[in-house]
């Protein structure tokens, strides 16, 4: 058969994804805070989309003319331009959406199915400065006089220098340590040395950089520099300019005049207190088991972070996406929380006006575009929010005993499950689960929290992970003091109650939680005089 080029017809059936159903996938998988970020650009990019203000009305600003509430109707996603309805408006708030809306709440009964609702359309597997006056009555520019706001050139009304905002300010390390440098330090070389070891800290306040390179760095004998960095690690919080841990103890003990030969020679020796040698700490020391009890107990009154208290971290609150309840009946009362959803709506009515005006091509199209934009992200929203509850419910359904018992009651559960029971792909579900938290009465957890795996029974029943770990814990947490149960006494005991696990198991659930062998456990609780 000879090869040549020709030309053949195929038919063949592929799933095409358009950029809007791409982006709506997308947005499953945002939690609630960079969805309102989303949602705020767009926003500012569309100018058929409104606030949803609480009223109904929206933004009715950028319409022209006097529009009244009913010029904002409801605009169903169409390719066919704006269908007016009855209603005022469009407005999504997670939880309507016109006539055809899911609730946004659920009632379930233990016994309870979820409704066999059609599938959702992104179930698929893809994954100027003030100056009123011409004339200056102070004799001075205008440059001069916009200047004489809080930072320079701003405006004493500039909202980031409200005096609110300066006095929330919190003081830096650096700017600490500088403060003492001005007062401490008289000479002007050793205040130069100063500021060139503060830049040189850490975030923990420790000083990593050998003087010789420091003192090369800046061109003076390395004395100078160790003189200068004696009087630095008198500075508050003291244990700071610490070069390593033994010398931020040190500097700590020395303030209170503790610092004695026998503890020089025990800080010498630090590798054996984190081995929990005791015998070997009384050996180095010469000293007795009292005294080595005396001297763990101050070094443990110490700090070696010394600088944690001008660690910055900011901690964003959790949001949490599904509220759960209990109700009358025994069962729960699920419900999305509707103030971490975004509310927008589609302003038809300022739609409809400009469209009746001579637009040319190039901005009748960019309308349209936009107002389809806006009600697919109606649309977008609405979905995702039902979604979310769907998958909540079913979660909340199969996991029942953890809400009512706690986590030993956790039943193992995985994406497929919840998919099969809701008829959803599992990258669907995988998708909503990440970043959505769920409130219950026995805390904030996040829906992924609840997939864990399985450890086999004794009697054919599975137990999860999670409930296998508080088990293991519990165990540990009553075992004696000077007999601490072996990775082996643990297997006996979790298969006495009906759990069929492995020795090299129970060690990786045991890690997991932080708790070390019956050795370490041993040398702990000695150390605990």
């Amino acid at each position: 058969m000879a090869i040549t080029p020709r030309l053949e017809l195929r038919q063949s059936q592929a799933l095409v994804m358009t950029p809007q159903l791409q982006q709506a996938i997308k947005l499953l998988q945002l939690s609630n805070m960079e969805l309102a970020s989303f949602v705020e650009k767009e926003l500012e990019q569309n100018p058929l989309l409104d606030r949803d203000d609480g009223t109904g009305l929206g933004n009715t600003e950028n319409q022209a003319g006097s529009a009244s509430s009913s010029d904002l109707i409801s605009a169903e996603p169409s390719t066919d331009g704006p269908q007016p309805s009855t209603a005022d408006n469009t407005a999504f708030s997670g939880d309507e959406a016109g006539a055809s809306s899911q609730p946004d709440s659920m009632d379930l009964q233990a016994s309870d199915t979820l409704p066999d609702n059609n599938s959702s359309p992104l179930d698929t597997d893809y994954d100027s400065y003030y100056d009123e006056s011409p004339d200056n009555k102070w004799g001075e520019s205008d440059t001069a006089f916009s200047n004489w706001g809080p930072g320079g050139n701003t405006r004493f009304d500039d909202e980031s220098n409200s005096l609110e905002n300066r006095l929330t300010s919190e003081l830096t390390l650096r700017e600490h340590l500088l403060q003492q440098l001005g007062v401490e330090i008289e000479a002007t070389q050793e205040r130069l040395i100063g500021a060139h070891l503060i830049e040189q800290l850490d975030d923990s306040g420790y000083l990593s950089t050998p003087l010789a390179e420091i003192a090369w760095q800046l061109n003076c004998p390395e004395e100078q520099v160790e003189a200068v960095l004696e009087k630095l690690q008198r500075f508050d919080p003291i244990g700071v300019f610490a070069r390593d841990l033994r010398e931020c103890l040190s500097l700590q003990l020395r303030e209170q005049n503790r610092l004695d030969p026998m503890m020089e020679t025990f800080l010498d020796h630090l590798e054996l207190l984190a081995n929990r040698d005791l015998k070997g700490l009384m050996k180095a020391c010469k000293a007795d088991q009292e005294d080595i009890a005396d001297m763990i107990t101050e070094i443990r009154n110490l700090n070696p972070r010394p600088c944690q208290s001008f660690e910055t971290v900011t901690v964003e609150p959790i949001i949490p996406d599904v509220l759960v309840k209990p109700d009358n009946k025994g069962g729960w009362h699920i419900e999305l929380n509707t103030e971490a959803l975004p509310k927008v709506l589609v302003n038809t009515g300022y739609y409809n006006h400009v469209q009746s005006r001579d637009l040319k091509k190039d901005e009748l199209s960019y309308l349209s575009e936009q107002y389809q934009t806006a009600n697919w992200l109606v649309k977008a929203l609405h979905q995702r929010a039902t979604t979310i509850l769907k998958v909540s419910s079913e979660i909340v359904r199969m996991q029942d005993g953890f809400l009512k018992k706690g986590v030993q009651a956790l039943r193992p559960l995985t994406l497929k499950d919840v998919a099969e029971a809701i008829e959803m792909h599992e990258s669907t579900v995988s998708r909503v689960t990440s970043n959505k938290y769920l409130v219950t009465p026995r805390g904030t957890f996040e829906l992924k929290y609840f997939f864990t795996s399985s450890v086999g029974g004794a009697n054919g029943d599975a137990h999860s992970a999670e409930s296998v770990k508080a088990r293991i814990k519990a165990l540990i947490d009553e075992e004696p003091a000077k007999k601490p149960l072996s990775d082996d006494a643990l297997v006996k005991l979790l298969k006495a109650e009906g759990i069929d696990i492995a020795r090299r198991t129970v060690a990786k659930y045991r890690e997991a939680i932080g708790i070390g062998s019956s050795s370490q456990r041993r040398k702990e609780k000695a150390f605990q005089l």
